[in-house]
Formats: structure tokens, C-alpha cells, sequence
């Protein structure tokens, strides 16, 4: 067992607050938590080495996994607890929104498009980190497969392909390539990175991703999952020619009868370009 897995396990023995379901739970949490800290890059920890860089860390890992609402929070709660009883509950926020975590959902009521703020991100200086955010606009694509995004492999003709070890799930996909903007994108990734990912050679993965991390926080850029929603959205209203629920579109009890096929199609299509198993997850995205 590692230390950090250890050292948490032997705080939740000693401080045995809550229910024996509770208890078990966060026990659980804090040792996930400890190997995942291991994981994203943070070496010999103890206990009370917790500071708010790694609640940021673990946040956008686990959002750029696409852990459920309900998920976050009670993992969250698990690293109050922590923080709590090792007299530094001030290094995480009591309210869930400051990390971006809303209200428990399924099915989207509101958009949660996000337009790429161009100023902001000409506010990043490593040109790895740029180009990686852009294609998560251009594409759908989640974080760590914008960073481990190799041209040389990727781009097929009409379509990027995405290799299984950048991908959640390990779900190797393709997403198409629709307009010039695209090309022009890739052909400037593909320049770039000249045959490698968008990682600097000295980097590692971990490595460059907290410098990735780094730079979105000086600039100002939060919440970039929203660019996955409107991609969604986008796509959405090109395969059907109607706005989605979300983005003022009409709602699946407003469909004719002649609509329901394509909404339904363009929801399998937008569900497997965002790299999601099940088409039911794109409520998430269009709403219903």
C-alpha cells in the first residue's frame, strides 16, 4: 500500500464519524483519492501536505472524465472531511460552484455551451496548450485526448481517428472533419507537433498537464467542457436543421411525427463523435 493510501486509511480508523455506511464510503473516496494524486503527479504526500492546487487537479480530472454531478459532490465532501481533520478546512471551498459543480441533473435545462474566448486564450503562452483547446472547440474532444493528440495518426482523409489509450473508457472513435476551419486547424496541429503529440518532448504527460493546468488558470479559461456542448449543439443543428431543446429548440413532445427519426439519429451520431457509449447521455448535452 502506498503511503498516502495508508496514512488516509489510518485517519478514517481513527476518526470513525458518521454511519458504518459513511465511514466505508469515504473510506473508499480517500483511497481513490490517494492513488489518483499519485497518478496526476503529486510525490510523497502526507496527509497534511493537502493544498488547494490538488483539489483543483482532482476536479478537473474527475470533470474531464465526465463524473456525474451526484459523483463530485460526494467525493468532495470526502475531501472536506479530509481537510478538516487535519486542521486546513480553508484550502477547499465550502460552496460546490466554485469548482464548477451545479445542481445534481440528468437531462440539461439550461445550455452549457461555451464560445472559446479568443482574447483569453492568446493570453497562453505555450502553443501546445493552445492548440489543444482549440481542438477541443473544433472537434468535441475531451482534454487528455486534445493533449495526447498525434496528427501523424489521427488524420484520416474525411476524419480524425482517435487512438484508444487517449480516450476515456479506452473507446478508440472517429469524429468527422465537416469544414475548412477544420482543415486548417489540423494542418497547423500537424505542422507543429511534427509527427509527436501536442506535449513538449522534455514533458511527460502528467508533467506538461499540470502545465496545461497552470496556464488556464493565469488566463482566466475555466469550465471548458462547455466546449463539448457546443459541439453537440452544433452538430445537433446540422444533422437536423432544428436547434437543440437546450439552445431554444422544440422539445421531443413538440416533434412531428416526420422529426423523430432525425432527432433520434442525430442523437446516436453526436454521441459517438463525443466518445459515449449509450445515446442517452446526450440529454446531457441537447437536452430532451
Amino acid at each position: 500500500m502506498k503511503d498516502l493510501n495508508y496514512q488516509l486509511s489510518k485517519l478514517c480508523r481513527d476518526n470513525r464519524d458518521g454511519s458504518f455506511s459513511t465511514q466505508a464510503t469515504r473510506s473508499r473516496i480517500l483511497d481513490l483519492v490517494a492513488s489518483q494524486l499519485q497518478a496526476l503527479g503529486f510525490r510523497r504526500m502526507q496527509p497534511r501536505s493537502l493544498k488547494p492546487k490538488h483539489i483543483d487537479a482532482l476536479v478537473a480530472h474527475w470533470q474531464d472524465q465526465g463524473i456525474s454531478v451526484g459523483t463530485l459532490k460526494n467525493r468532495l465532501s470526502a475531501l472536506r472531511w479530509w481537510a478538516k481533520k487535519v486542521n486546513k478546512p480553508s484550502i477547499i471551498a465550502n460552496d460546490n460552484d466554485v469548482y464548477g459543480i451545479g445542481m445534481r441533473t440528468g437531462v440539461a435545462k439550461e445550455s452549457k455551451a461555451l464560445k472559446l474566448d479568443e482574447n483569453k486564450l492568446s493570453r497562453i503562452a505555450d502553443r501546445h496548450v493552445r492548440l489543444s483547446i482549440r481542438l477541443q472547440a473544433a472537434f468535441g474532444l475531451r482534454r487528455e485526448e486534445s493533449i495526447k493528440f498525434s496528427p501523424t495518426y489521427a488524420m484520416q482523409g474525411d476524419h480524425i481517428k482517435l487512438k484508444s489509450t487517449w480516450t476515456k473508457g479506452g473507446r478508440a472513435r472517429t469524429v468527422p472533419i465537416r469544414n475548412d476551419e477544420q482543415r486548417q486547424l489540423l494542418g497547423e496541429v500537424k505542422a507543429f507537433a511534427k509527427g509527436g503529440a501536442l506535449i513538449p518532448a522534455q514533458l511527460n504527460y502528467v508533467e506538461h498537464l499540470h502545465r496545461y493546468e497552470r496556464q488556464l488558470r493565469n488566463a482566466g479559461l475555466k469550465k471548458l467542457h462547455g466546449l463539448r456542448h457546443a459541439y453537440a449543439q452544433q452538430r445537433y443543428f446540422e444533422l437536423t436543421g432544428w436547434q437543440a431543446p437546450v439552445a431554444g429548440g422544440p422539445t421531443s413532445k413538440q416533434l412531428t411525427p416526420d422529426q423523430l427519426a432525425p432527432d433520434y439519429d442525430a442523437r446516436v451520431i453526436v454521441s459517438h463523435e463525443l466518445g459515449h457509449a449509450r445515446v442517452e447521455i446526450a440529454v446531457v448535452y441537447l437536452g430532451r
